[in-house]
């Protein structure tokens, strides 16, 4: 169901993020990711001159090369298109996230390495769907070998969302022995 028919308006700003996860041949994970933001008029800009109405102002990719655990082995950030000509020049700051693991702590550790002034607040953002998507690409692959070598143990997706609460009728009818909701 979509949502409400909303009043008339006009659409002002159109931000598109699109993530994807690749299987290396090297047992390693590339997640990458694209946003895009773009306005619907025309405006200007001391840097470009200029930006044009559905021109990007910002369009900027981010990968991460990940493990199974969700280290990070490699990151790397490209700026084609911003407001100020010095945005680019921040990119080479996020291959400090190589080394940190997207877990509990994550979003706190970005801040650190590359928030504030040390980054670009739309990659920093970017970094959210990137850990989702990273889950997404890997998780279904490797639970169905976990699965297998080490059965009846806890799945890791338990507890993560209202669907995957052990009293849910999801944990009842995938995960019994973790159900412990009303009988």
């Amino acid at each position: 169901m979509p949502l409400t028919a909303p009043v008339d308006r006009e659409l002002i700003h159109k931000r598109t993020i699109e993530c994807k996860g690749y299987k290396r041949n090297d047992d390693l994970w590339d997640i990458e990711g694209h946003l895009i933001d773009i306005k619907s008029y025309e405006f200007p800009n001391h840097d470009r001159g200029g930006i044009a109405a559905g021109e990007p102002v910002h369009d900027m990719w981010l990968r991460i090369t990940v493990d199974n655990d969700m280290l990070i082995h490699e990151a790397e950030a490209v700026i084609e298109a911003s407001p100020f000509n010095i945005c680019p020049n921040i990119t080479r700051n996020f291959t400090q996230l190589k080394g940190i693991q997207i877990k509990q702590g994550w979003r706190r550790s970005i801040k650190q390495l590359v928030g504030g002034i040390h980054g670009c607040t739309h990659l920093v953002e970017l970094l959210n769907p990137l850990a989702t998507a990273a889950f997404q690409t890997i998780y279904p692959l490797i639970s169905k070998e976990m699965a297998s070598t080490n059965p009846g143990k806890r799945p890791l997706l338990l507890g993560s969302c209202h669907a995957y609460a052990s009293d849910s009728l999801v944990v009842k009818r995938q995960w019994p022995e973790y159900y412990d909701g009303d009988v």
